[in-house]
């Protein structure tokens, strides 16, 4: 028998990261920038959290550890390398209109090498006999629940025995809908991604909208890749292991049609998508599960046929994504 209560909150935890990487990718696609380097955003995001944690825990004693700055010194370290990456591609993209497409990839190549370089440096700083850094005692507050969850049998299990990144992830995504929907700043947001000459015309200042959302938009993406390593990795770094999330993240885009709200259950879905294999018994039969790994693109796959056929407007792209605004065609 198929044990939900035990499926359902690895699902979430599978998904928190992916949450974090569309929802951020969404707002940045909603001023017009299609950023391929989410997953090098996310490696980076990781490796500087790791990199503050592992200087703030190397060099206090376990028992004088504060709660406080054991999460709030890796938050900091992720948010500014992930917003340094976001100033990165808006100058190349924005300010120098260079292809979107292929700063993106190159952004991820280097990402992930800017990620490997440091954690490699620090796996061998710790003299470690596995390739991996293990912080446990930073991981133990990123992951800490409500004490009281045990006690409330599956209902405590399903809903409430996550980490705080958890829970912020989903307020992330709920803010992320209200203002793209609710207030005149998301209105002009997403009149710059339909068409930024005509933004330009009504007074919105096109470059300072696309700068501020694809910095915030790789900030949130950032975020992912720090749940990753201290939540659900339990506080291990080792390189390449981030493995397709990245990739999977700008996918769950596409497949929630823009919309962060709907990301929520879209991410959990993916998320149970990602790990079904694992409950689902298949012998040793490699080759099924590999199979089963494939699911969440193949719905991606399924949910792009039928919004092609369906041609409605609101389930389509920004009009002006990927390409660069010149101001002199206007």
């Amino acid at each position: 028998m198929f044990d939900f209560v035990s499926f359902i909150p690895r699902a979430v935890a599978q998904g928190v990261p992916l949450m974090l990487g569309s929802t951020g990718e969404t707002l940045t696609q909603k001023s017009g920038n299609l950023n391929l380097g989410l997953p090098g955003v996310m490696y980076v995001g990781a490796i500087c959290g790791v990199i503050g944690s592992f200087m703030y825990e190397t060099n206090t004693a376990a028992e004088s550890m504060n709660g406080f700055l054991a999460v709030s010194i890796p938050l900091i370290c992720c948010l500014a390398g992930s917003l340094l990456m976001g100033l990165l591609y808006c100058f190349l993209t924005v300010t120098l209109r260079a292809n979107q497409n292929v700063t993106g990839l190159a952004m991820t190549t280097f990402g992930v090498g800017f990620g490997n370089f440091f954690g490699g440096s620090l796996i061998k700083l710790t003299d470690s006999e596995v390739p991996s850094i293990a912080l446990s005692a930073t991981s133990g507050y990123f992951k800490a629940s409500l004490p009281f969850a045990g006690d409330l049998g599956w209902f405590g299990r399903i809903f409430l025995s996550y980490g705080m990144l958890a829970y912020v992830a989903v307020a992330i995504a709920l803010s992320c809908a209200f203002f793209l929907r609710r207030t005149r700043a998301g209105l002009n947001l997403r009149a710059v991604g339909e068409d930024p000459a005509t933004a330009d015309a009504a007074g919105i200042d096109v470059t300072r909208y696309k700068y501020k959302a694809t910095c915030i938009g790789c900030m949130i993406a950032g975020l992912g890749g720090l749940y990753y390593v201290m939540d659900y990795a339990s506080g291990v770094w080792s390189n390449d292991a981030f493995g397709d999330r990245g990739w999977l993240a700008i996918a769950l885009v596409i497949f929630t049609m823009w919309r962060p709200g709907v990301g929520i259950f879209a991410s959990i879905l993916f998320g149970g998508l990602y790990i079904l294999y694992l409950f689902i018994p298949t012998g040793m039969d490699l080759a099924v599960k590999e199979l089963y790994k494939m699911l969440p693109y193949l719905v991606t796959i399924a949910v792009l046929i039928i919004v092609s056929l369906r041609k409605s407007r609101e389930n389509e792209p920004p009009r002006h994504l990927g390409l660069a605004y010149f101001r002199e065609e206007r």
